[in-house]
């Protein structure tokens, strides 16, 4: 005959081992200290193997818990992943998110499969372009929701993190030296413009645009080449370029936030969960890392 594996046991089990302890793994699952004790001794009493071992530096996985583990993270996921969908409401529809390319393939992953699972019926549309671009068109109703680069944030906008604008050059390469600098540069309202020119007129160096677009693939590619240097939020720098360090003279660039936009009353029930997804996203440093 078949078994079934009561979920709220595996849910304490898999609580204790990423908390690291049963008090702490109690107040994840609202639960006494007590009672999350209780469900992995039901656990191991249903299993017949013992899963954890507990001293005083918090708890260890036996082997037969090492087995256990990763099965029973899969089985919630599935688990939560059928309750959501078959408990949330059918949406049809659009949604155009607008977002510029030099954060695309940062941040975009992080949160665009769960949005798709969890809509399945909701056709996505992406919009690229400048930040100041992308701002106006969800002013028109053109967009639904923005993810924008910018110093500050604006009384309408929500900041979600912040980061360092840095110098990015080919490794190894020896661009940055050259004088005028050669920089690879975005057209003439990106939200990094400004800020570039400025630093390098404070710090005396003479410069020229090598390429003035849009185009992020295309300002890599030319960086590659180690025929110019760019600007790019330290988070987003590709794995074939680098960081370049104050020994090539360099003057220091500002921080720079990833602010959130959404239209005017917050906008209706799919915006507002898109929104919600890209929040828990971007805030957590582990699924951009990942």
């Amino acid at each position: 005959m078949p078994h079934n594996l009561d979920v709220s046991l595996l849910r304490a089990f898999v609580a204790v081992v990423d908390t690291g302890g049963m008090t702490a793994a109690s107040g994840v699952l609202n639960l006494t200290q007590a009672a999350v004790s209780q469900q992995i001794k039901r656990l191991e009493e249903t299993l017949g193997e013992e899963l954890i071992t507990r001293d005083r530096r918090g708890v260890t996985l036996t082997s037969a818990g090492e087995r256990l583990f990763g099965r029973a993270k899969r089985l919630l996921a599935m688990n939560d992943e059928i309750w959501t969908e078959m408990t949330t409401p059918e949406f049809e529809g659009e949604i155009r998110l607008g977002i510029p390319s030099d954060i695309i393939t940062t941040y975009l992953p992080t949160f665009l499969k769960s949005f798709a699972r969890s809509y399945p019926r909701v056709q996505i549309s992406l919009n690229s372009g400048s930040s100041a671009e992308l701002r106006g068109k969800l002013a028109a109703g053109k967009i639904d929701v923005v993810m924008a680069t910018e110093l500050t944030c604006d009384p309408d906008g929500e900041n979600l993190v912040m980061d360092r604008l840095v110098w990015v050059g080919a490794r190894g390469g020896e661009a940055a030296w050259k004088r005028p600098l050669p920089v690879s540069i975005g057209c003439s309202d990106c939200a990094f413009r400004a800020p570039i020119r400025e630093a390098l007129q404070k710090a005396g160096i003479e410069w020229r645009s090598v390429f003035d677009s849009t185009n992020t693939s295309a300002q890599v590619a030319t960086v590659a080449a180690d025929t110019a240097v760019m600007a790019g939020m330290a988070s987003t720098v590709p794995g074939n370029l680098e960081v370049l360090g104050p020994d090539t003279g360099l003057p220091l660039l500002p921080p720079f936030m990833v602010n959130l936009y959404l239209p005017k009353g917050g906008g209706n029930h799919i915006v507002q969960e898109m929104a919600r997804m890209i929040r828990d996203a971007v805030r957590d440093p582990r699924k951009i890392a990942a």
